[in-house]
């Protein structure tokens, strides 16, 4: 028997980041983008004890500040992505200048000396995952993502999809329909 599943990934690591403080009885608050308030101190065996069991799960702490700052540029521009039933109008330079309070330039430059590639490129990647989860999760027409992800048409969605994927956007979905029909 198979279960498919279909799981929010940021709120799967919530969860998970949030049982792990309350097993070691820490006190805190989730704040938006990755980052937790601890409001009392808390020794160094128990951080790295949390460290560890993060560490399960592939969830890390981030110490190094430029790490923290390159994290929060990945974070904003995930929950813009994904939670957002459409993306902002403004241009995303902007959008991220405003979120982040700090330059664009600054932040492409950290982001691009931690990662070895452009908040653009980034960007793009994942919003081709997301159109992806759109066609096989939600069944969303071309014209309705190509919309909703803010792409100046259906043309330059689908070039840009080929162009990551390797695929067309059709020949991606026939693909998904066969291996399901397969698999049940």
């Amino acid at each position: 028997m198979r279960l498919y599943i279909k799981y929010d990934i940021n709120l799967a690591c919530k969860v998970i980041v949030q049982e792990q403080l309350d097993n070691f009885e820490v006190d805190y608050n989730l704040l938006e983008f990755g980052e937790i308030e601890i409001k009392n101190t808390i020794d160094e065996t128990t951080l790295n004890n949390i460290q560890v069991e993060l560490g399960r799960y592939g969830i890390e702490i981030i110490n190094n500040q430029k790490s923290q700052l390159v994290q929060k540029i990945k974070n904003t521009i995930v929950a813009m992505i994904y939670e957002k039933d459409k993306l902002p109008l403004s241009t995303i330079s902007s959008y991220l200048a405003d979120q982040l309070n700090l330059s664009y330039g600054y932040l492409a430059n950290i982001f691009s000396e931690f990662t070895y590639t452009s908040i653009e490129n980034f960007i793009i990647i994942q919003k081709i995952e997301r159109v992806k989860k759109l066609i096989v999760e939600d069944g969303l027409t071309l014209t309705e993502i190509s919309y909703k992800l803010n792409y100046s048409s259906v043309a330059y969605l689908s070039a840009q999809f080929k162009k990551v994927t390797g695929l067309t956007p059709s020949t991606f979905k026939r693909i998904v329909e066969k291996r399901r029909s397969f698999l049940s």
